[in-house]
């Protein structure tokens, strides 16, 4: 299992759809992918999750991952919720 935290930043302003790509990064990857923020915990790969968590700046965010290809899924959700 991997475990970042992240500040969320610029992630309606540098992308279009930034729910449903979200969600297209982590179906990418075959680990599981968790997003936690206040006691919330959702699944990166159900856009209706992502649409409850409301991933937006300023916004503290755990990234859990856990299966095969766990440290390129925490880059990746990690690069796309910071705009790098």
């Amino acid at each position: 299992m991997s475990k970042k935290n992240v500040i969320v930043s610029n992630v309606s302003e540098g992308h279009d759809n930034p729910i449903a790509e979200l969600v297209q990064v982590a179906c990418q990857f075959d680990s599981d992918i968790m997003l936690e923020s206040d006691n919330r915990r959702i699944n990166a790969k159900s856009i209706m999750g992502i649409m409850a968590f409301n991933p937006s700046d300023g916004m503290s965010v755990d990234i859990v991952t856990e299966g095969t290809d766990e440290k390129e899924a925490l880059v990746a959700i990690e690069k796309f919720l910071v705009c790098e």
